[in-house]
């Protein structure tokens, strides 16, 4: 059976902003959110045409935005503000260089196999202090996007990826693949700018709940 994503009224979202930044703010924070891709590295290609580095950015600009509609913001700074292509060591090297508290960085996932869907999130493989905290983060998106917008979780996974293992020594960092272009639902899902809202709210919300209550950072 095909599983619908929850394509949730924006009214609501809106509702939920006012009552959940009108709460007790946290203290401000250094947060990165790696863009992915970018320029002529297009990511991966959706099977309506949509493209990872669009839909990366989309949802950066989103959380840039939706943070600011906050009394006192986070401080989160993008690896890239536009269709520019960064290199990884760049996007590494300016979460050091602003001693962030945590990278999160956005991508999609392909497959050949066009029924693939579902969320996988990323922690580097390599053991670190942040371990811990960067593994408990993506289980609580996992949540997030599960309980929140419909997505399957594809659960909480440990690689290799530069992002990750040039972070890894530095602050909680996770990298999250955010459905498949290759599949129609969720493809059709990004296709769709308020969903990008979605999206960005629902890591927006996790982030501030761990600067409010000083899990990490």
């Amino acid at each position: 059976m095909k599983k619908v994503l929850k394509n949730v009224s924006f009214v609501i979202l809106l509702l939920k902003m006012c009552i959940f930044f009108g709460q007790e703010s946290p203290t401000r924070k250094r947060i990165v959110i790696d863009v992915g891709h970018g320029g002529k590295d297009s990511g991966a290609i959706g099977i309506n045409g949509i493209k990872e580095k669009d839909v990366a950015l989309n949802i950066g600009l989103e959380i840039i935005m939706l943070n600011a509609k906050s009394e006192t913001p986070l401080d989160i700074y993008l690896t890239r503000y536009s269709d520019t292509l960064i290199s990884l060591s760049d996007r590494t090297k300016l979460a050091q260089t602003l001693k962030a508290g945590l990278f999160v960085s956005l991508h999609c996932n392909h497959s050949h196999n066009p029924n693939a869907r579902g969320v996988e999130i990323y922690v580097a493989s390599i053991i670190s202090k942040y371990s811990e905290n960067s593994t408990w983060f993506a289980y609580q998106l996992q949540n997030q996007f599960k309980k929140k917008l419909g997505f399957e979780s594809r659960g909480v996974k440990f690689a290799d990826f530069q992002v990750l293992r040039e972070t890894v020594d530095y602050c909680p960092s996770v990298l999250l693949e955010l459905g498949f272009l290759s599949n129609w639902d969720e493809a059709d899902y990004f296709f769709k700018p308020k969903n990008f809202q979605l999206i960005a709210f629902a890591i927006l919300m996790e982030i501030i709940n761990c600067a409010r209550y000083d899990r990490f950072f």
